[in-house]
């Protein structure tokens, strides 16, 4: 489990390094083919579009992709992001809204492909607790690494991206070298949380059909969160910078993200030592209920300026990562035990991510064309506001749905 837990927390890590640096840079004063928006907000743009079709194409691949194919898959992937940086430095101005692009091509399918190694095990949870704990603490830390490439070392901030992709490429290697040294399930693995086996065409439009109520409330609400937390993720130093934290506040995403890590791995913890799996799926949904409650209540006390700017950050880090490190790392693993389920949890992990990367997008959009005039913590802190309210709502209906669902067939199988 430890070799496990080590090389899948390294190699996700890893992939921050080329998906999220270039968000460090600011790039002040630059717009994209000299119209209104800037170019940063452009170039993120084209990532989350490149990113979201990975999504979407990863539905296919990662749900049907057997053992030996993971691991020249997720290396050909990162081959791939990484060429796409140094383009990235080579193109001028507005063009490097198409090597971004290309960079979020392959990266979306770099999930799907670890899960793929961990799912299925009785200390599943455990090893998906350590893997999003990567993603939580990768993105302020790769940024730290940027931002301190360019001001320790003066790397410009067109080469910083492929700079700081280039310090992680060997730890990714080693990694996944190591998962795909990885045994399959073992029978007692098995037994517990049922057989996981690719799945094709037929399979996925059967799980769908099969809990399409659920599914339609998770995937909405996941489509909202991603979209926020994406946010969060993507104009960080402008929220701070808006707060009143400035460029003299070293470590300033690492610092605020820790804790967000160490809550949050705990609850995923926690959950793993629940044995039953419909118990441990309604636990999912409490612990998602419960960050949208802090979301929404932090929100209105730093209105009220009850609470420092850094510590509202937090919260609303660990309000997102209370719903979204679930979803990533128990639900889906849960609900296929909890149903019976023969398949894999990386189509649903994929398709949620497909919607929430759409969400994503779509959000940001909205920001650049219905609300540019708002700054970005006005835009942020509003729609942590309607998320926390809205998300609680989607929340409580979809643990209705499937908490009768599981029961029912809990009750079958008791036949």
């Amino acid at each position: 489990m430890v070799m496990a837990s080590v090389a899948a927390f390294s190699a996700y890590f890893s992939m921050y390094a080329f998906r999220r640096p270039f968000t460090a840079a600011t790039f002040e004063g630059q717009v994209f083919a000299g119209g209104v928006i800037g170019l940063k907000t452009a170039l993120i743009l084209s990532q989350i579009l490149g990113y979201t079709i990975s999504k979407y194409i990863g539905v296919k691949i990662c749900s049907e992709a057997n053992a030996t194919r993971r691991g020249p898959l997720l290396l050909g992937l990162i081959a791939m992001a990484w060429g796409s940086l140094l383009l990235f430095a080579l193109l001028p101005g507005s063009w490097k809204i198409t090597a971004i692009f290309l960079n979020g091509l392959p990266l979306g399918m770099v999930w799907g492909l670890v899960v793929a190694y961990l799912e299925g095990r009785r200390c599943s949870d455990m090893l998906m607790a350590v893997l999003c704990g990567s993603f939580i603490i990768a993105s302020a830390a790769v940024k730290d690494v940027g931002r301190w490439l360019m001001s320790g070392w003066g790397v410009s901030e067109s080469w910083m991206p492929a700079t700081t992709g280039a310090l992680f490429l060997p730890m990714f290697g080693i990694a996944v070298l190591f998962l795909a040294c990885l045994p399959p399930p073992n029978e007692a693995d098995i037994a517990s949380r049922k057989p996981r086996v690719p799945m094709d065409r037929a399979a996925r439009w059967g799980f769908l059909r099969r809990f399409a109520p659920g599914m339609i409330l998770l995937i909405l609400f996941y489509f909202f969160l991603t979209a926020f937390r994406d946010y969060r993720d993507n104009f960080g130093v402008e929220i701070f910078k808006n707060l009143g934290y400035g460029a003299e506040h070293s470590a300033l995403f690492t610092r605020a993200e820790i804790p967000v890590a160490v809550v949050s791995l705990l609850v995923l913890a926690l959950l793993n030592m629940v044995r039953d799996h419909r118990r441990a799926l309604m636990l999912t949904y409490g612990s998602m209920m419960l960050g949208m409650l802090l979301l929404a209540s932090s929100t209105m006390a730093i209105q009220q300026q009850m609470i420092s700017g850094l510590t509202w950050m937090i919260c609303t880090g660990l309000g997102a990562y209370l719903a979204y490190a679930p979803i990533n790392a128990v639900l889906f693993e849960r609900l296929m035990a909890a149903t019976g389920s023969a398949g894999t949890a990386v189509f649903g992990i994929q398709l949620a991510d497909s919607a929430g990367y759409t969400g994503s997008a779509l959000m940001q959009l909205y920001k650049d064309l219905g609300g540019a005039a708002s700054s970005h913590l006005l835009y942020f802190s509003n729609f942590a506001l309607a998320l926390g309210i809205g998300g609680f709502v989607l929340c409580a209906l979809g643990a209705g749905y499937f908490g009768r669902v599981t029961k029912a067939g809990q009750n079958e199988g008791e036949k």
